[in-house]
């Protein structure tokens, strides 16, 4: 993870990476990536048959039905996203917070990016009076806004947008003209799918929404790229995938042969896959929630964790003591939690927030154990907070979080009264 730029801090064009999950590489997916090894070439552009058919069949099963025509699979997001805004004219409106990936590739092609407020209960979805007023301030200064990135399950801050917010939002996209891609690569790690209801944008507005999904999210490590895209139906949707597979052919963006097969058997989802990610949710989701439970008890702001493999806090509570270590902006505070926490703690500047706040992401992964064999024990252990590792990475934030704590009370309480 690149610093920014030490005079004045910025820009920031290039942020973290997606939160890993820091466990081993399941089994069965190293054995179909190993029988696939030979082939030394690579899938055509999008994707060949088999695995646009893995794919279809992932997406009918998550109720997003598309014939292999209307989907194309790409090395990563990053590339599908850059096809995407390069099909589309216009400038870029992404929620703030957002991941720290999707501004840069607008900016590379040197389109406009306009980040609009998401509301305090949730992230990943821009509030929709906040969307009307941006768009009308953007066409009033001559702009031309066209493609709003959102995301349901959000990274940086693991919330699950709620299907009224989302309707809202969609309404007001709708009624100015915008394409929508939603970012889905989350969508499989929701901490309780059960009582979390995950609505996909494509399932209100089938004809005006582009499904981007990461497979690193859940189904493959992310040294083994590939990501699917889901199009709209209509001609519409006919005319945006074949200028994407324009673009992603202009980039010979294409899946290698051996990541292909390994993709198309996670997409397809066997027994092996759907256990391992089951497992995996579930020990990110009770190392989360203990995490969680320790910014907040130092009295830091952060909101429950949903999703993902990472939490989003805010320290202006605890503003006093982080002025008394120099800490003045978001930059400071990640390369303090950084050293003191020894793991990356990236600023919530590297996701378009303001660079004043003093907010960051934590991942779990590194709360986990510090090799793939520490990591390992947490999948099969009931109670993995309790695994030796993972009690010392918490305990080590519980002390660097309570001394900012106890820090920021010193400051705040008055001075002792005067004898009299």
């Amino acid at each position: 993870m690149r610093r920014t730029d030490p005079e004045g801090h910025g820009p920031v064009r290039f942020g973290p990476a997606l939160p890993e999950d820091g466990l081993p590489v399941l089994p069965e997916l190293t054995a179909v990536l190993a029988a696939a090894a030979s082939r030394a070439g690579a899938e055509p552009v999008g994707g060949g048959p088999a695995l646009l058919d893995a794919a279809c069949g992932y997406g009918d099963r998550r109720g997003l039905p598309a014939a292999p025509d209307r989907v194309a699979v790409a090395p990563g997001a990053p590339a599908l996203l850059v096809a995407l805004t390069a099909a589309l004219d216009g400038d870029v409106l992404v929620p703030r917070p957002c991941a720290a990936w999707w501004a840069p590739y607008a900016r590379l092609l040197g389109r406009p990016v306009f980040h609009v407020p998401t509301p305090a209960e949730s992230g990943g979805v821009p509030d929709p009076y906040a969307l009307l007023e941006t768009v009308r301030r953007l066409r009033a200064e001559g702009g031309d806004p066209r493609l709003l990135v959102l995301s349901v399950a959000d990274d940086p801050t693991a919330g699950v947008a709620p299907p009224e917010l989302l309707h809202e939002t969609l309404e007001a996209a709708v009624g100015e003209g915008l394409h929508l891609v939603s970012d889905e690569t989350w969508r499989d790690t929701l901490h309780d799918p059960h009582d979390t209801v995950l609505l996909s944008p494509a399932e209100m507005l089938p004809d005006r929404v582009t499904v981007v999904t990461d497979l690193a999210g859940a189904l493959l490590p992310p040294g083994w790229p590939a990501a699917v895209a889901r199009f709209p139906a209509g001609e519409d949707g006919n005319v945006l995938h074949a200028r994407v597979l324009d673009v992603l052919t202009a980039l010979d963006a294409r899946v290698a042969s051996p990541v292909a097969a390994a993709a198309a058997y996670a997409l397809s989802e066997p027994e092996p896959v759907t256990a391992r990610v089951a497992d995996a949710v579930r020990l990110h989701a009770r190392v989360a929630a203990a995490a969680h439970h320790a910014v907040v008890a130092a009295g830091a702001l952060a909101r429950p964790p949903c999703c993902g493999r990472h939490l989003y806090v805010d320290l202006t509570p605890l503003a006093p003591a982080l002025r008394a270590h120099g800490i003045g902006d978001a930059q400071e505070l990640e390369d303090f939690l950084t050293t003191r926490l020894g793991m990356p703690a990236p600023g919530g500047h590297r996701f378009g927030d303001d660079l004043e706040a003093p907010r960051v992401r934590l991942s779990t992964a590194p709360l986990l154990g510090d090799t793939a064999e520490l990591r390992a024990e947490g999948l099969g252990s009931p109670a993995p907070v309790e695994l030796p590792q993972v009690r010392s990475a918490l305990t080590r934030l519980t002390a660097v979080l309570g001394e900012l704590r106890d820090g920021a009370r010193r400051r705040e309480a008055p001075d002792d009264a005067a004898p009299r």
